[in-house]
Order: structure tokens, then C-alpha cells, then sequence
């Protein structure tokens, strides 16, 4: 990176050759961030993350994974307490929406809101950005949809996405590898070889958390340690070549 000569001192302040430090500093943070990934199939969509809880840490929790709406959820990468505050806004947002309208709120509206927020810090001297990105995914009336934002207030829809240290690899192996018919099974199972990409053990999940959020419940729901499990078995068939 060129020398910021202190055109990084402010997030408003654009550097000659058209450059905002402060955001590539915040974007920068999130490729230091564990994996978060999201996959949309047939039925439903996955969201998956990379956790390595210290040895006495309660790992039943995941920090990296939220809940927005019962049907939306939200998977992160980067500085995990920027996320926190964005969702608890995305959840008012939400509950605001369904007061107002007497009906859930799309995905992509939330993701709208959050990518909103996020710009905001790019726009006003004596904050920073956020450091952190987010998919959210969801099921709503316009089906399965991914969405995923960054700390500059952009965002995107994709059928699958990674975010996070290694994502460029990460992202190569879901092209190569991702259906549009995938099955929820196959799709939890192409999250998990993902992940593992560049492990040993190519069907791991001791450092895993995942949730999902079915076309036929359309509930967010945790995946339980025995399901991350079974899923695992079939992370076989994306072998990476």
C-alpha cells in the first residue's frame, strides 16, 4: 500500500488517487477475520463459519452467527463487536418493519439497511468504519437469497460466498463446486469442505458452527454438533483437485 502521507486520518477525506485509507483499513481487518460462508440450495440456505474457541471456552456458542428475524440470519467475518451492534439494529429494523407492516421483512431490505448503516461511518469525521463483513441470508415471499456486505456500505447478492481469511481460495473452490440443485444436505456438506479446505482433516468440524434456515420451516435454526456430523460424511464428493 502507498504511503497514506495522512490522508487516513479521516474516513471523508479521499487520497489523489481516489482512495478512502480508513475503508481499506476496515476492509483489510475482515480478510484477517475466521471464514464465514454462505450457500444457498433448493431447500433452503447455509450459513457456516470457522471458530477456534480457546480450551476452557463453553463451545456450544457460536459468537460468529446471529439471528435477525426468524427467518434470517446472519454469518460474519472481521471485528465481531462491530457486528453485534449492526444486528442489533438489523433486528429492530426487522421487528420496525413487521409493526409497520403487519409482515416480515425482505432480505435484501435488511441487507439494504445494514450496507446504509455501514456507509455512514465513511461519511463524517470522528468515527471509523466498521470493521466487519456480514452475509446475511434468509428465506422470504421471493425465495432463498444471500446477500453480503462490507465495511465501504456496498452490498451484493450471491447464491454462494465467502468471507474472511482465505476467502479468495475459499470462493475459487465454491464456483468450481456449487449447483443451484443442491439439497440442503450437500450444500451444509460444500460449506464444511470449504472451511477445510486447507486442513488435515478434510472432514472436520471441531472448529465449525453452522445454521440453516429451511424452505420448509423457514426458521433459523443452529445445526447440532450430530448433524454437523452426518454432514460431514459427504464432504467427499467436493474433494478439492
Amino acid at each position: 500500500m502507498m504511503a497514506s502521507r495522512g490522508y487516513d486520518m479521516t474516513p471523508t477525506m479521499y487520497s489523489p488517487d481516489g482512495r478512502i485509507y480508513q475503508v481499506e483499513y476496515a476492509i483489510e481487518t475482515v480478510k484477517r477475520g475466521t471464514l464465514a460462508i454462505g450457500i444457498s440450495s433448493k431447500q433452503g440456505v447455509i450459513m457456516a463459519v470457522e471458530e477456534k474457541p480457546r480450551t476452557l471456552q463453553t463451545s456450544n456458542v457460536t459468537q460468529k452467527i446471529f439471528q435477525v428475524d426468524y427467518h434470517i440470519g446472519v454469518a460474519a467475518a472481521g471485528y465481531i463487536p462491530d457486528a453485534r451492534v449492526q444486528v442489533d439494529g438489523a433486528r429492530f429494523f426487522s421487528q420496525g418493519n413487521r409493526m409497520t407492516y403487519d409482515e416480515s421483512v425482505e432480505v435484501g431490505t435488511v441487507a439494504k439497511h445494514l450496507a446504509d448503516q455501514a456507509h455512514q461511518f465513511t461519511q463524517y469525521g470522528g468515527v471509523r468504519p466498521n470493521g466487519v463483513s456480514m452475509i446475511i441470508a434468509g428465506i422470504d415471499q421471493k425465495g432463498e437469497s444471500i446477500y453480503v456486505t462490507d465495511p465501504s456500505g456496498t452490498y451484493i447478492q450471491f447464491s454462494a460466498i465467502a468471507i474472511g481469511a482465505g476467502s479468495d481460495d475459499v470462493n475459487a473452490f465454491l464456483e468450481k463446486h456449487y449447483k443451484d440443485d443442491l439439497s440442503i444436505e450437500d450444500a451444509a456438506a460444500l460449506a464444511i469442505a470449504a472451511i477445510n479446505l486447507k486442513a488435515e482433516a478434510k472432514d472436520g468440524i471441531n472448529n465449525i458452527k453452522m445454521a440453516k434456515i429451511t424452505t420448509e420451516s423457514k426458521t433459523f435454526e443452529k445445526v447440532s454438533e450430530s448433524d454437523l456430523q452426518n454432514y460431514s460424511q459427504n464432504t467427499s464428493k467436493f474433494a478439492a483437485e
